[in-house]
């Protein structure tokens, strides 16, 4: 008989046999655990994968649209014809602007202008912004001005006491003003643009008289079209650009934004990181659910003579199965969750987001197999190992698993799991650290709270002794058990340290009244009359900072003028006039990273230089620097890297120097401050009375980063319910672990006349002790990674929260051990009789 039972499964198909039995399983209610764990785990991971997948192409549109194109070529002379020739040739749209320092004239008044004249068809992205009054909306245009007018920043009228409709004169033509140019998307930040913008029609730049083959004037042609086509004409154009000319792309546009679009990135990262971690925890603890529920059946498999590798390929196929539905149930889920993200954080990109391609279900397949594969198959394989016997005596339990293997199996698996979806290694190791010795930890406590409740139970009486003998009596399930509580509570605290405290730093990084408006071109007799003008109107200002113009010469022995870069960047940094400051100690908002400050004011001459020119310019400390200043050379070794946190708005500078080694150089003052909203009409009259002042208003820009941040928040807390849910599926499956012991347990103790009250308080002082403990560890280690997180990965400071364990601890205590009796209370109310029988 055993020849005809096994003969079709060996000679046939085993995954035929495992599907059947896997819809046995799932219509037995055995797989719903571990399949919810599986498809969370492939959810999260699938939700933000779409997501990030389709932003991917957004971002270059969003860098585009600060492009006002998807290519541009800037030059100092124009662009031939045959480059536009070649452009169309390749079906890309283009248009032209073209931009000089010039000098108005309204009445006797003028004023240093940095003029622009736009072709038709400018901005091929995004869209002008201008106003009809200055305090009015924005009108969103997608074309210059017409012919004949002239838009003109706000800070032109307050300097020449313009009003809109007054004529104004440009070279040898006059331009009615007819809107106030509120926002330019090929603008740029900086302080370099420190003259008001003119926006002229490329038609009237005749008109003007201004361009001539002397003039010192910035050309660029605008190409959009089609990915494939922009590539191609780079291609094309970027070995015939002549030495004055660069190309620059989406990935070089504005960088305002690129700090808080990076943390969002990075967050949102963490909380799907999260998510995989919890998950885990929660299908390893289902599987060995699994594992105890699979028991009986494969040692009656085994009495009919099913051999063991015919039950290793079995379990092999069942898993499989197991983990294609979980995935693609998963990646269904994930592409319905990712609306979500794209409902809040959509908006980012003034365009509609493009389809994401299929990478992301192929990582969430990836995903599942792994998580199953490392969490489940170790456990599952033991199954193999059940004694016939079992059939007879229910005594015997399933063969005890290889601890070291199942170790190595989910370590292996998570850490796969983890470098696979940070995209971030810092990022990856310190939470893959952190869970690390956190879950070390978890298990060396667990460990040693058997041994202690083996001693304690000794020494206590009643419900404390049947509670604490439970711990001791499983000591195994009691330390996975603990673990289980630990990882879940860990992920539920983590959840709350980043969502209430980093996500508050985060936004905390900008908050209110961060300066909008900076000052330069501040000669030094004004710097004390501005401040009595600031404290007479109640504003307070960020400093006074000096500044002295100068030019690199040379690093170390590398002389700039001979010096050729590979980057156009560092070549163009290296080759401009620095801003060079001076002080006596850094600045609150610059950290140094290697290095040391000057002792004091009068120092011998040296520089401290900011980290990512430094990497730029391949900079290294102690490295002398050369700056021509004001005529004379001023020299000195690099003896500090500084760290900025540019996001901050306030006045930074790459490099500075001690107050000694820039005494009697020419020096001008810079300043930012906050001006409320309302407080406009203050402006026109402070620049009458300081007329060499330039005004920079930078409040558009800082609107787009508090935008991006704001919503960066929601989508981080949408992804953290993913490890929410998780997190309670981890409590769930540790509960669910001991229950068949259990039931066998309670059943013999009624028998021997302990009443279902004696038992309940038994089983409150087990789970509120198992919880108390993981708590503990949990909040301890959640303080560590949230530290870690904040100051290593995400540059915020951290603070910490006493709630975390006033509510971690005593909280954890609480709803496992009421989660946890209450869980337990079914097996109280079967007869003993019925308990005995079933055996567990």
């Amino acid at each position: 008989m055993n020849n005809s039972i096994t003969a079709k499964p060996t000679s046939g198909h085993p995954w035929r046999l495992a599907l059947r039995m896997l819809g046995r399983d799932w219509r037995g209610g055995s797989l719903g655990l571990l399949l919810s764990a599986l498809v969370l785990t492939v959810a999260a991971v699938t939700a933000v994968g779409f997501f990030t997948d389709r932003i991917a192409g957004a971002i270059d549109r969003q860098g585009s649209e600060l492009l006002a194109a998807d290519l541009v070529i800037a030059s100092s002379q124009p662009a031939p014809t045959s480059w536009h020739d070649q452009a169309a040739q390749f079906g890309l749209t283009s248009a032209t602007t073209l931009s000089f320092r010039s000098v108005v004239l309204s009445g006797e008044q003028t004023q240093l202008v940095r003029a622009k004249a736009v072709s038709p068809g400018y901005p091929l992205h995004g869209a002008l912004r201008v106003q009809q009054r200055p305090d009015g909306p924005d009108t969103v245009m997608h074309h210059g001005p017409p012919p004949g007018s002239a838009w003109v920043e706000a800070r032109l009228l307050y300097t020449l006491d313009l009003q809109l409709g007054d004529m104004l004169r440009l070279g040898t033509g006059d331009f009615r003003i007819t809107g106030i140019l509120s926002y330019e998307p090929d603008r740029g930040g900086g302080l370099a643009q420190f003259a008001p913008r003119v926006m002229i029609a490329g038609a009237d730049l005749d008109a003007t008289g201004l361009i001539t083959p002397a003039s010192r004037v910035d050309y660029r042609l605008l190409l959009a079209g089609e990915p494939a086509a922009v590539r191609d004409f780079s291609t094309w154009i970027t070995p015939r650009l002549p030495p004055d000319a660069e190309l620059q792309t989406a990935q070089d546009a504005r960088p305002e934004l690129a700090s808080a679009i990076d943390r969002a990135a990075r967050f949102l990262h963490l909380a799907a990181l999260a998510t995989v971690l919890v998950a885990g925890a929660a299908v390893a603890m289902a599987s060995r659910r699994f594992v105890d529920q699979q028991t009986d059946a494969v040692a009656v498999m085994r009495c009919l003579g099913a051999p063991r590798g015919l039950l290793t390929r079995l379990f092999a196929w069942r898993l499989l199965g197991l983990g294609l539905l979980a995935s693609t149930l998963g990646s269904l889920l994930g592409y319905l969750a990712q609306h979500g993200l794209l409902w809040i954080l959509g908006d980012w990109f003034s365009e509609r987001l493009p389809p994401s391609s299929l990478r992301p279900v192929l990582i969430g397949y990836g995903t599942g197999l792994i998580a199953l594969a490392g969490f489940a198959l170790p456990p599952l394989a033991q199954l193999a190992q059940v004694s016939p016997l079992r059939v007879l005596r229910r005594d015997l339990g399933t063969p005890p698993a290889s601890l070291a293997l199942a170790g190595a199996a989910a370590a292996g698996a998570l850490a796969l799991l983890l470098f696979w979806q940070a995209d971030d290694v810092q990022l990856a190791l310190r939470v893959l650290g952190g869970v690390a010795a956190a879950l070390a930890a978890l298990l060396g406590l667990g460990a040693l709270l058997v041994w202690g409740a083996r001693r304690a139970s000794q020494h206590t009486r009643g419900i404390w002794r049947l509670g604490l003998a439970g711990i001791g009596r499983r000591p195994a399930q009691s330390v996975l058990q603990l673990s289980g509580f630990g990882i879940g509570l860990l992920a539920l605290l983590l959840l709350a340290v980043v969502r209430v405290d980093l996500l508050r730093d985060w936004q905390a990084s900008l908050p209110e009244g961060v300066p909008n408006r900076f000052l330069i071109n501040i000669q030094p007799p004004e710097v004390e009359p501005l401040r009595q003008q600031f404290a007479a109107a109640d504003l307070d200002t960020s400093g006074f900072y000096p500044m002295v113009r100068g030019r690199l010469r040379a690093i170390g022995t590398r002389n700039i003028d001979t010096e050729t870069f590979d980057n156009p960047r560092a070549e163009r940094l290296a080759r401009r006039e620095f801003n060079l400051s001076f002080a006596q100690a850094p600045q609150a908002d610059n950290r140094i990273i290697a290095g040391t400050w000057w002792p004091d004011a009068q120092a011998a001459p040296q520089f401290s230089v900011e980290e990512g020119i430094a990497e730029t310019l391949n900079i290294a400390l102690g490295d002398t620097l050369e700056f021509w200043v004001a005529g004379q050379r001023i020299s000195g070794p690099v003896t500090s890297l500084r760290e900025v946190q540019w996001d901050s708005f306030n006045v930074n500078f790459f490099v500075i120097a001690p107050p000694g080694a820039l005494a009697g150089q020419p020096a001008t003052y810079v300043t930012s401050f906050y001006l409320p909203p309302g407080r406009e009409a203050w402006i026109p009259e402070l620049l009458r009375q300081f007329p060499s002042l330039t005004l920079i208003d930078i409040d558009a820009v800082l609107g787009e980063v508090r935008r991006v941040i704001g919503q960066g928040v929601q989508a981080v807390e949408y992804v953290f319910g993913f490890t929410l849910i998780a997190g309670l599926l981890v409590m769930v499956a540790g509960i669910q672990t001991s229950l068949s012991a259990r039931r066998a347990e309670h059943g013999v103790l009624r028998t021997l006349g302990s009443s279902r009250t004696r038992l309940l308080g038994a089983l409150a002082v087990e789970f509120t002790t198992l919880g108390l403990l993981a708590g503990l560890l949990a909040s301890a280690f959640a303080a560590l990674i949230g530290w870690l997180l904040a100051t290593q990965v995400f540059d915020l400071p951290y603070s910490l929260d006493p709630w975390l364990w006033l509510i971690g601890v005593p909280g954890s205590a609480l709803l496992i051990g009421l989660a946890g009796t209450l869980a337990s209370w079914r097996p109280l109310l079967r007869p003993p009789l019925a308990a005995l029988r079933a055996g567990g």
